[in-house]
């Protein structure tokens, strides 16, 4: 991108009836670290990719706790992500206080994409330059749900979702075993979550306990992150997943390769 008389503030609309500042705060979403989101009838979990600045650093947290109910994975700038954060707790805090009782998540949801809204219409005023992926269970129904916001305002609800850097390979991971959700178990769901991160790591750099996160919530299991040395159980699993599909393509080549024989 390039800078032009059209990007000089948010309200200015270019001849092509596009906001250019809006638009470069999405781009910053695509520049941040992989999260993925995904749900079934039960659980709805959130994976990311955790970034280093530096050998000598420790990894940025990407997943953020708002509530028992309510969780959020990032990609984009993680300073506007915490202030969208504090923002989150302090609704559902005002909430429990005045009512007794949880704040349904699509609430919560209306008002945060409104706050990304206002940004956009606003003088003097940049947009957040993050994308949240928002797991969460309705208090009322006990369903899981997955939000995703967007820097321009709009708001989604997915059954299965990726943002941030190299997130291509992950959205069509999980487009490929999406109708499997519904009925998966909670440990089925996070090894998808980190299956859907593989395609995600820069380089030559592989998933690891370090690197990776985990959050998952149910109606009965408050919001659990899932880091470190209890991750690596999961990691695990995906090593042994990893091996049998390799061994049933060898399988299925050599089954292949019988057959052209014997019509040969």
């Amino acid at each position: 991108m390039f800078r032009n008389q059209y990007d000089t503030d948010v309200t200015v609309w270019s001849p092509e009836g596009r906001l250019l500042q809006v638009e470069y705060a999405m781009e910053s979403v695509k520049q941040g670290s992989a999260c993925v989101g995904l749900r079934s009838d039960q659980y709805a979990v959130l994976g990311a990719l955790k970034r280093s600045v530096s050998e000598l650093s420790s990894h940025q947290k990407k997943l953020l706790e708002i509530d028992d109910h309510v969780g959020v994975g990032i990609a984009g700038l993680t300073a506007d992500a915490r202030s969208l954060a504090k923002y989150m707790r302090n609704e559902c805090l005002n909430h429990k206080y005045i009512y007794g009782a949880p704040l349904p998540p699509h609430l919560l949801m209306g008002d945060l994409a409104d706050k990304h809204q206002r940004t956009t219409q606003t003088y003097v005023r940049r947009p957040f330059g993050v994308g949240l992926l928002v797991a969460s269970i309705d208090p009322r129904s006990s369903k899981p749900h997955l939000y995703q916001t967007c820097p321009s305002g709009n708001l989604y609800e997915y059954y299965a979702s990726a943002i941030g850097a190299r997130s291509q390979s992950a959205r069509t991971y999980l487009e490929k075993h999406v109708d499997s959700f519904p009925t998966a178990s909670r440990d089925n769901l996070i090894v998808h979550a980190l299956q859907a991160l593989v395609g995600s790591v820069s380089g030559d750099d592989d998933l690891t306990k370090e690197n990776a996160s985990i959050a998952v919530v149910s109606a009965d299991e408050k919001l659990t992150l899932i880091e470190g040395d209890e991750l690596q159980s999961y990691l695990d699993q995906l090593e042994l997943k990893g091996n049998d599909d390799n061994e049933d393509d060898d399988e299925d080549e050599r089954e292949d390769d019988v057959e052209a024989m014997e019509e040969s």
